[in-house]
C-alpha cells in the first residue's frame, strides 16, 4: 500500500479553490520522491499495483457477494493521459463478469432530447458491480464550457456564470443522490502535463503500430490548453464533495498513476465494511445434508 500521507497530497479539500498548478504532473520529481529515486520509486509502484490488483479481486468478489453496494469509478483527463491504459493495468485482475466500462461519444440525437444526466443514468452499474466511466457527465461542464456550441437544443448560446453552477448542482445532487443509494464513486483526473502530452502524441506518429490512435482532433483540441485547465479547475472546485471528491493523479510516469488508482480503489472498496452475507437456519441443514452425502458417496458414484 501506498503511504496514506502520499495519497491525501492528491485528494481535492472540498470547498476548497482548485490550482492545478499546485498539484505535480510528475510526482518523482517532487522532494520527497528524489530522496527515493526513480527507479526505487518505479520499483515499488510495480509492486503495489500487482498487490492491489490481488486485493482488488477478492474485495470484488465480497462486493458482489454482499449485493449491497456498487461502484462507480469516473475517470477524466486531457488527451493521451492515459485512462485506457489504467483501466486496462488497474483492472486486469477483477472478474469482467462483476464489471462494465462506459465511454461516452459525441451524444446522439435522442440523448439530446433529454437532460444531460440521462444517458450517463442507463449505464450506472448496479449493486455488486463496478462501473468505470472512461470520460463521464463531467464532459458537459468540460468539452462544451470550451465548445458552448456543442450544448445541445435549448440551451443559451452565450451561457452565463449561473449556467454552470447550475450544472454543478446538478452533478453534485446526483452524486449525492446515489451515495445514498450505496454507490462509492470514485473520481480521478489524471494530470497531465503539456510537454508530457506532445512527446506521447510525437510518439503515436513516429510509431507504426500506434498510428490508430492518432487523431487530428487531439492535435486541435490541444490548441485550447489553457481553456480545458480552466475548465477543469472550475469543476474540481465546484465538485469535489464530502461524499464524492476528486483526486488529482501525476499522470506524466504511467507507473505512478496506475498505483495510486490501484491503492485508492482497492482500499476505498476495503473501507465499505462489507461482509459475506449471513447464511439462514434453513440453508445450513441443506449445506449440511449436502456435506454428509458427498462425504459418504453411494455406490452409484464410486
Amino acid at each position: 500500500m501506498i503511504d496514506p500521507k502520499i495519497l491525501a497530497q492528491f485528494k481535492v479539500a472540498p470547498g476548497s479553490k482548485v490550482d492545478l498548478g499546485d498539484y505535480p504532473t510528475d510526482w518523482t520529481e517532487t522532494d520527497e520522491a528524489k530522496e527515493l529515486g526513480k527507479k526505487t520509486i518505479k520499483k515499488r509502484a510495480v509492486e503495489i499495483l500487482e498487490e492491489s490488483k490481488e486485493r482488488l479481486s477478492v474485495a470484488q468478489e465480497l462486493l458482489y457477494a454482499s449485493n449491497t453496494h456498487s461502484v462507480l469509478i469516473i475517470l477524466q483527463a486531457i488527451d493521451a493521459a492515459g485512462k485506457d491504459g489504467t483501466i486496462r493495468h488497474v483492472m486486469s485482475g477483477v472478474n469482467p463478469q462483476g464489471c462494465q466500462v462506459f465511454s461516452f461519444k459525441k451524444p446522439s440525437a435522442e440523448e439530446l432530447d433529454h437532460n444531460f444526466l440521462w444517458r450517463y443514468m442507463k449505464a450506472l452499474p448496479e449493486r455488486g458491480r463496478i462501473g468505470i466511466f472512461n470520460r463521464s457527465y463531467y464532459e458537459d461542464v468540460l468539452v462544451v464550457r470550451v465548445h458552448p456550441e456543442w450544448l445541445g437544443p435549448g440551451s443559451p448560446a452565450e451561457p452565463d456564470k449561473k449556467f454552470w453552477e447550475k450544472r454543478y448542482e446538478d452533478i453534485n445532487n446526483f452524486e449525492k443522490h446515489l451515495v445514498r443509494n450505496g454507490t462509492l464513486i470514485l473520481k480521478f483526473f489524471l494530470h497531465l502535463s503539456k510537454e508530457e502530452q506532445r512527446e506521447r502524441f510525437l510518439d503515436r506518429i513516429q510509431n507504426p503500430e500506434k498510428h490508430w490512435k492518432f487523431s487530428a482532433d487531439d492535435m486541435a483540441e490541444r490548441e485550447h490548453w489553457k481553456d480545458y485547465r480552466k475548465a477543469f479547475e472550475a469543476a474540481l472546485t465546484a465538485t469535489s464533495t464530502k461524499h464524492a471528491p476528486w483526486h488529482v493523479i501525476p499522470a506524466d510516469r504511467k507507473y505512478v498513476s496506475r498505483a495510486a488508482i490501484a491503492d485508492i480503489i482497492t482500499t476505498s472498496i476495503q473501507g465499505l465494511g462489507l461482509r459475506y452475507p449471513e447464511v439462514g437456519e434453513e440453508q445450513m441443514k441443506a449445506i449440511e445434508e449436502a456435506r454428509r452425502k458427498l462425504e459418504r458417496p453411494s455406490k452409484d458414484e464410486g
